[in-house]
């Protein structure tokens, strides 16, 4: 679990900010046009017919995240002077439409190449951000906007290759080509980079930020106007060496640069001396940036915005220090050495950093820093957000954090923290994201945690807690509550029903001893639940009527003291595991408003081992309910839960057959019903279960034939074992009797032995590949947010930069 952060102001806010600035930014405001000139009916109509080229669909993602709520083309009307449209304006004395602002309008469907705005001649400024034209191309008409100065076509769902003679509108100042959202879709060739450079000498803002450039060689940006004020090449896809003169061009205020995640074939070198003075905002990422970090970084006193994550290595200069106009400071995922220190080596934060009085944000993740954190990181009283996630810091939390009263994100997590949380936190009343996760944190959750009324989310796991979880976060406002892998024990504590916001509640691995919370049921939207392995005891029902659980898709009882039937009562009203596409039709991941999709984690067993998934998709089901005293039959309302990915029922006492109606749990990617009492043959429905990775029915008293096809056909001895009266393959009993030849044996066998790891990646459907790839490779491309579970967790600072670009990006 992991801790984020608000950038600025809240981000349905900071959204219709982005808008509004995106308006103004790209038009003349219609309010301006003398009265005595209206526009011209052949404009006029143009713009109608274009109207009439799409639909308004309210559900345009794009046009909803930037927070606008009308399409701005509702206000066409024929009849009505066209200058004072929504998003149109004019020129004060020939009443000409020159500019055309449609950003954000929900405007959806396929883009014509013979659109009537293309009549406009005299457009000097054209808006299309932010609406869905469903991958089609940009026109090459574009052309006969031979007056156009300011293009934005960024996050409207175009595809294919920019058209070549976008490089021929010689009066361009600004382009926007970026794409957000579907990175890739659009392609950039040296062809028609090389002639947009060298046509455009105008341009001062260049933002091509998710364009596939991958054929383009980084030199031709060299050729660029020494006017440019703005380039933006994040996540571009580009390959080779960027040569480092373009931190030398005169003007230039924000340059940004990354590779593609997961590659390091992007390259630049950091200047010694003679940077631009005039850069506000660099972020370089995901490439190689030299190895160390010069000290004439010190001189851009005019920076705001500093992120680098590029390999970087040796100590980070005091001369950092001398930033005072810095107010976003991100080094992470570097290889830095060592402490903060300054050039006496004092094993110190350089003193000099207590000057950038603006910092509001400081993420220093990542890098492998040891030793405490100092009490003069008090001193940066600005700041909003603190992530020294994933170090090796150690000692005590510091009480001097307690001056740090503006901080709404704090990000301890996966350090070597001792002793208790100091109580002096309870002084952060502004915090409402905190993650001290995977510590040797220890002592009682102190119970001035009560006084951060704005806690959302909150992130003790992994830590030595003891002692009763305290009553006082009564009236809470938590989404998430993860106390997982502590040493908690007393009752679970009823005040827990007054957070009517919570989603997730983790108190796993503990020693909690309680009944069921059936009380839990009023939380009308908790999403996941999980007990495990504590000492929960007792039969597992409602008190009510009509039991609910609404929206639960994740329930984890296993490792407890819970006997009875299986609640039946409860199953038969998860209706959320009822719903393969989940509410709105599309896998997204679960999170606190305003933040990052990695903000909760789940810990699932699979193949008797515990895996930490970052991240929870909701249309993610599971139930585990094992190593438990639950009894009698599998229920047949099962297999109405068709989300379910994982069912986990082995070491119970159940008895009686395998119900044939979990063959429609199509979904299904995990099934163990191992070390039971099951009786009869495996249901022939089983073999529907397409998507099935793991299958265990061993230790059971099944008999008769193995199914086979489909799934079937991969598993090995491994799910059968311990069912004396089971035949066929794989095992080596058949069903007639005479044994299955030794080769056909040994085949399958080595099946299971090797081949189950290419089954795992070849269907892409084990929970380890299935859920970090399967739902959100919704192109061919790797995502850029991947990472395996083994290969480590992914660093939430790059998610944060990511989401920090997208402000940058828009702010000029």
């Amino acid at each position: 679990m992991r801790i984020f952060t608000k950038l600025s102001a809240p981000l349905c806010l900071l959204f219709v900010f982005l808008c509004l600035k995106t308006a103004f930014s790209s038009s003349i405001h219609a309010s301006s046009l003398s009265t005595a000139h209206r526009c011209s009916h052949e404009e006029a109509l143009a713009l109608l017919q274009f109207k009439t080229s799409f639909s308004i669909n309210y559900t345009v993602p794009y046009s909803y995240y930037w927070g606008e709520n009308y399409s701005k083309i509702e206000s066409w009307k024929e009849g009505i002077d066209c200058c004072s449209w929504d998003g149109v304006s004019c020129d004060n004395v020939t009443g000409h439409v020159i500019a055309l602002n449609l950003s954000c309008s929900f405007l959806y469907g396929t883009f014509p190449s013979n659109s009537t705005l293309f009549l406009l001649r005299n457009l000097q400024s054209l808006n299309l951000a932010l609406n869905d034209f469903r991958l089609s191309k940009i026109p090459s008409e574009i052309s006969q906007f031979t007056r156009l100065k300011h293009l934005d076509v960024s996050d409207s769902g175009f595809s294919g290759q920019v058209p070549r003679e976008i490089a021929y509108l010689p009066k361009l100042v600004s382009l926007n080509l970026s794409d957000w959202y579907d990175s890739s879709d659009l392609i950039l060739e040296t062809t028609t980079l090389r002639n947009l450079v060298h046509n455009l000498s105008e341009v001062r803002e260049l933002v091509l930020s998710g364009v596939n450039m991958t054929s383009v060689n980084p030199r031709f940006f060299m050729n660029l106007s020494s006017s440019l004020t703005t380039l933006d090449l994040f996540e571009s896809v580009l390959r080779g060496n960027f040569p480092n003169s373009i931190f030398r061009f005169p003007n230039l205020k924000i340059f940004s640069l990354s590779g593609y995640f997961g590659e390091r074939n992007l390259t630049i070198d950091l200047p010694s001396s003679n940077w631009s003075n005039p850069l506000q905002d660099l972020y370089l990422s995901v490439m190689d940036c030299g190895r160390r970090l010069p000290e004439s970084i010190g001189d851009l006193k005019s920076l705001q915005f500093l992120s680098l994550q590029c390999n970087l290595e040796g100590s980070i200069p005091a001369s950092i220090g001398n930033l005072r106009q810095l107010t976003y400071l991100s080094l992470s995922n570097n290889q830095f050495s060592g402490y903060l220190y300054s050039n006496n080596l004092s094993e110190q934060i350089p003193s000099s950093l207590a000057n950038l009085t603006q910092l509001t944000f400081l993420a220093l993740s990542n890098i492998q820093f040891s030793g405490p954190i100092l009490a003069s990181i008090g001193n940066l009283r600005q700041l909003t957000s603190l992530d020294l996630y994933s170090n090796n810091l150690s000692g005590q939390i510091p009480s001097s954090l307690a001056n740090l009263t503006q901080l709404t994100s704090l990000a301890l997590s996966y350090n070597q923290f001792s002793g208790p949380i100091p109580a002096s936190i309870g002084n952060l009343r502004q915090l409402t994201s905190l993650d001290l996760n995977s510590n040797n944190l220890g002592g009682q959750i102190p119970l001035s945690l009560a006084n951060l009324t704005q806690l959302i989310d909150l992130d003790l796991s992994n830590n030595q807690f003891s002692g009763p979880i305290p009553t006082s976060i009564e009236g809470c406002g938590l989404q998430n509550l993860n106390l997982h892998g502590n040493q908690m024990d007393g009752l679970l504590p009823r005040s827990l029903v007054n957070c009517s916001k919570l989603e997730v509640l983790d108190v796993g691995n503990n020693s909690i001893e309680d009944t069921f919370p059936h009380w839990l049921e009023s939380l009308p939207d908790l999403q996941v639940l999980v007990l495990r392995s504590n000492k929960f005891h007792g039969i597992v029902q409602s008190t009510k009527e009509s039991p609910s659980f609404p929206k639960l898709r994740v329930l984890d009882l296993s490792s407890n003291d819970f006997r009875g039937p299986l609640p039946v009562q409860y199953i038969e009203n998860f209706k959320a595991m009822m719903d393969p596409h989940g509410e709105d039709g599309s896998p997204k991941y679960m999170k606190v408003m305003g933040a990052d999709p990695y903000q909760y984690s789940l810990v699932v067993t699979w193949k008797g081992f515990d895996y930490e998934l970052q991240g929870i998709l909701t249309v993610f089901s599971c139930i585990h309910l094992s190593n438990n005293m639950f009894d009698r039959k599998i229920p047949d309302v099962i297999g109405n839960l068709s989300s379910l990915k994982g069912l986990n029922l082995s070491h119970n006492n159940l008895t009686g057959n395998i119900p044939p109606s979990l063959g429609n749990l199509t979904n299904l990617e995990w099934l163990d019903l191992s070390s039971n009492g099951l009786t009869g043959k495996i249901p022939d429905e089983l073999v529907s279960l397409t998507q099935l990775s793991v299958l265990n029915l061993s230790n059971n008293h099944l008999v008769g034939c193995i199914p086979q096809g489909n799934q079937f056909n991969t598993f090995g001895n491994g799910s059968y074992e311990g069912n004396l009266e089971l035949c066929g393959i794989p095992l080596s009993k058949s069903c007639d009797g005479i044994g299955t030849p030794p080769s056909s044996f040994q085949e399958k066998d080595e099946l299971w032995r090797f081949g189950w790891r290419v089954v795992v990646l070849g269907y892409g459907c084990g929970v380890v590949f299935g859920l970090l790839m399967g739902y959100l490779v919704f192109r061919t491309r790797k995502p850029k947010w991947f990472v395996s579970l083994f290969d480590g967790r992914p660093s939430q600072s790059g998610r944060k930069m990511r989401k920090a670009r997208r402000l940058v990006q828009r702010r000029s």
